[in-house]
């Protein structure tokens, strides 16, 4: 697949859009499945706890953070690769891991057959996924960005987001299939079968995968010697980026994962059924996906920044009525919360990969974006779960935990009002920089010389199309 195929093509961007979506919705599959899994039955099986009925669940969560803590390492492992060896080996190697890692979980033994080294094994597979999960965001994201025109930026890198939402709408799906047909033998051994279905998942997406070309602006360089390290010139040029990125994924990050995951165990514990739940969690992120691709579009016409900062809002403004509206216990209520409290994150995530691919230069772009990325995945995403769910434990009362979300929420507000439109802040930031973020048709624009016209198209941060 050429450059020029690529960027003209109507066909070959339906193609990378396709590919990107479908990829990423089978490998977020994988990496959703136990998130779920651990706030309604991982709990019992690998931490069983004498006491509190909260403690295990607390345990399980906790290995749900410990592969949040993993996603930054693998951010910059696959980020490297992807940097040096092209977008394609990164996903490559990012859907091998997960893919194994999740399959071994659904062979695990039970706490009660193999003792501390069920969970033990357990937290290493977790570790993994969260390695794969670290390299996966960016790599999808840059399939598309990387091979479209800037005035459709926003509009099409979305559907890659949606992809997550979509991935984890089939883990859902996929537990509530298998709490159906095995009945009482779901606790057991029902709840394997999704995890053992990711064998098949990962042959599908591997087989996606290597039918893909190479990007575009990542071809355009290909005459040029690769960064021998792309996390070091990515902190030497944008570290302002970094940051920035990191502030803007944490409130969707932190109040996503305690709508989608927290939720479950608050649920549970003020006695609404598994059932009613997952259904309500799949009917928000359907909801979603949807609306994931209209914000995307919105900002296309209006700006990142405008639409990121509604979604930061939003959530400041629901996150104490969504737990309200589950504490009623009335399934109409639930519903409710749960798809009103997915428009503001939508109109992130939605946002979020046209924004942060404007925030790079070509050479480190898959780095940076991981860096700022994953980091903050790591603290709001992996933590805010658990802590939640000890808030609730220790007090009985959701507000602490509405608190906590809206205060997630907040520091993303306070930072979006430093923080500029992406093409804005990438101009500044490659102005004079010895590498420039020029597509191979306009090299002249910023080049060895470190010139820099901001008004040029090609210095935006992903390259002008190519004519």
């Amino acid at each position: 697949m050429t450059s020029q195929s690529t960027k003209d093509g109507a066909p070959s961007v339906r193609r990378l859009v396709t590919a990107s979506v479908v990829g990423n919705t089978l490998e977020w599959y994988d990496f959703f499945l136990y998130t779920t899994a651990a706030a309604t039955v991982l709990g019992s099986v690998f931490f069983p706890s004498g006491g509190h009925p909260l403690l295990g669940t607390i345990a399980a969560l906790a290995g749900h953070a410990v592969g949040f803590a993993a996603r930054p390492v693998g951010g910059l492992v696959f980020g490297h690769i992807g940097d040096r060896h092209g977008r394609k080996a990164a996903l490559l190697a990012t859907i091998s891991l997960m893919g194994g890692a999740t399959f071994c979980m659904g062979l695990l033994p039970s706490y009660g057959t193999a003792g501390i080294l069920s969970p033990l094994l357990l937290v290493v597979l977790r570790l993994l996924q969260g390695a794969a999960a670290g390299g996966e965001w960016g790599g999808g994201v840059l399939i598309i960005t990387e091979n479209i025109p800037a005035e459709r930026r926003g509009f099409l890198a979305s559907f890659s987001s949606s992809g997550m939402g979509l991935g984890f709408i089939l883990s859902s799906l996929a537990l509530l299939l298998a709490e159906q047909v095995t009945g009482d033998g779901f606790p057991s051994w029902g709840w394997r079968l999704p995890f053992l279905a990711s064998g098949v998942i990962f042959l599908v997406g591997l087989y996606i995968r290597r039918h893909l070309g190479e990007t575009a602006d990542f071809e355009g360089k290909s005459g040029d010697q690769p960064e021998r390290s792309p996390l070091r010139e990515v902190l030497r040029r944008h570290p302002r980026q970094v940051l920035y990125a990191m502030a803007l994924r944490f409130a969707d990050s932190g109040a996503s994962y305690i709508f989608m995951s927290f939720s479950l165990v608050y649920g549970a514990y003020v006695g609404i059924s598994s059932t009613v739940l997952l259904w309500a969690g799949i009917t928000g992120m359907l909801v979603d996906s949807v609306l994931m691709v209209v914000f995307g579009r919105l900002s296309d016409r209006v700006g990142r920044r405008p639409v990121y900062l509604g979604g930061t809002i939003g959530i400041i403004v629901w996150a104490g009525p969504f737990f309200l509206l589950l504490e009623s216990g009335q399934t109409a209520a639930v519903f409710l919360a749960f798809v009103v409290g997915h428009v503001p994150i939508a109109a992130m995530i939605g946002v979020q990969p046209s924004y942060f691919a404007e925030l790079f230069s070509t050479g480190t772009r898959y780095s940076g974006m991981a860096l700022g990325h994953e980091l903050s995945s790591a603290v709001a995403g992996g933590l805010s779960p658990v802590v939640a769910t000890a808030l609730l434990a220790s007090t009985g009362h959701f507000l602490p935990v509405a608190f906590l979300t809206a205060g997630i929420a907040l520091v993303t507000t306070l930072a979006l009002l430093f923080v500029k439109d992406g093409r804005e802040e990438v101009s500044e930031a490659d102005c004079g920089s010895p590498q420039g973020v020029a597509s191979p048709a306009s090299s002249d624009a910023t080049g060895a010389s470190g010139a820099c016209d901001p008004s040029d198209s090609s210095a935006d941060g992903v390259s002008a199309p190519v004519s």
